[in-house]
């Protein structure tokens, strides 16, 4: 670990904050990207279902609405 300290020590500044974070994307980029648009997509698909299942509720309710109302903290 010290030797790497040592070589980037005598680089110029543009070689340690531009060049290099650079060039990890170049390389790791598709595998960034993969893995953001998975999670995106299964983000997506969640919000996805808890609107479904609400609105499922929702009708659910209004026409259902005549059922038996045996107590009150029934919803």
């Amino acid at each position: 670990m010290d030797g790497i300290r040592r070589t980037f020590a005598g680089m110029p500044w543009w070689v340690k904050w531009v060049a290099v974070p650079l060039l990890a994307l170049f390389v790791f980029g598709g595998v960034i990207t993969s893995i953001l648009g998975a999670l995106i997509g299964f983000v997506f698909k969640l919000l996805l279902f808890v609107g479904l299942v609400a609105g499922l509720i929702f009708v659910v309710k209004k026409v259902g609405g005549g059922g038996s109302k045996s107590s009150a903290g029934e919803w």
